[in-house]
């Protein structure tokens, strides 16, 4: 018997497990692929307060040695569901068996999206991107591609025409999802341009990116980028469908909570990038995870 069960080994779980340890709980996290979560894919992090330069793998080990450190149990398993969850013992079932325990914090994050071009996931972290706010300065005075049309690919677009030499923004369509007002604002940038009709083909480069391969879907015709750097703008996806009988989700998928990390059932909380929000960011996982913790230690005490 657990006092909280954490689902998920990400800055969100992790940050959860160290809290609801300093409240005095014992907390089990799970993760079926282990800890880390996304930032581990990240090679350098520059925007977390207080550490001006960290890698992700370095970052997610010193968040898991001072999770462990304080007692918390982690293991890898993949969770199936939550059983019980109206009862004050809730069960929270594996591949491998169950678990019992009080509360519940669902920390499972969100996965990019990825569009499954020639090279993209080869060259992760090696050019590829699915974050401009993480890694745009990384490409300070070069050439960058953005792929996408929604309001993330044009927010990423114009922050990047801040900072990159030019800024090529691909879209397989004529014409962007996103607000119209700031594709007007593109559109008078003398270093964006727009790629339209257009489809990412493959990467050009193999140990680092040195072009994009990109073919118009109306004419066939290909043509190279010259670029330093591609950030996939296509959004994420959650992984929640396991627990919408305990957490209501919204129509992406993400769970339904605001920044109190409270579910629909009591005993049953959220954190990071799994539930609704509109930053997504390092920073903001950290905080879910003390929120949500503080919240499932404060319910397990009123329970006596």
């Amino acid at each position: 018997m657990y006092d909280i069960v954490i689902i998920g080994a990400g800055p969100a779980g992790l940050s959860a497990a160290i809290y609801a340890l300093r409240a005095g709980k014992s907390a089990l996290v799970l993760d079926e692929k282990g800890y880390g979560g996304q930032i581990v894919n990240t090679p350098e992090v520059e925007n977390y307060p207080g550490i001006k330069q960290v890698s992700g793998i370095e970052f997610a080990a010193n968040l898991y040695e001072q999770a462990k450190s304080l007692g918390a149990e982690v293991k890898t398993e993949r969770v199936t569901g939550v059983a019980d969850a109206d009862s004050s013992v809730k069960i929270v079932n594996t591949g491998s068996g169950f678990y019992e325990c009080k509360a519940v914090i669902i920390a499972t994050g969100a996965k990019n999206r990825v569009l499954g071009f020639d090279g993209e996931v080869r060259l992760t972290g090696s050019g590829v991107s699915y974050c401009a706010t993480c890694d745009g300065n990384f490409f300070r005075g070069r050439d960058v591609a953005v792929i996408g049309g929604g309001n993330t690919a044009l927010e990423d677009a114009e922050v990047l025409s801040g900072i990159a030499n030019k800024v090529y923004l691909v879209h397989r369509r004529d014409a962007f999802r996103g607000d119209q007002s700031t594709v007007n604002r593109l559109r008078a940038k003398e270093n964006l341009e727009m790629v339209l009709d257009s489809v990412p083909v493959k990467v050009v480069g193999d140990m680092m990116v040195a072009g994009l391969e990109v073919s118009n879907v109306k004419t066939g015709e290909s043509r190279v980028l010259d670029v330093q750097g591609i950030f996939v703008a296509a959004g994420q996806v959650p992984d929640n469908k396991d627990f919408e009988n305990v957490a209501e989700l919204d129509l992406a998928g993400y769970v339904a909570a605001s920044e109190d990390c409270l579910t629909k059932t009591p005993g049953v909380f959220t954190a990071g990038d799994c539930r609704t929000k509109k930053v997504r960011q390092l920073t903001t996982a950290a905080a879910d995870g003390a929120v949500a913790a503080l919240a499932a230690s404060e319910y397990i005490n009123q329970l006596g």
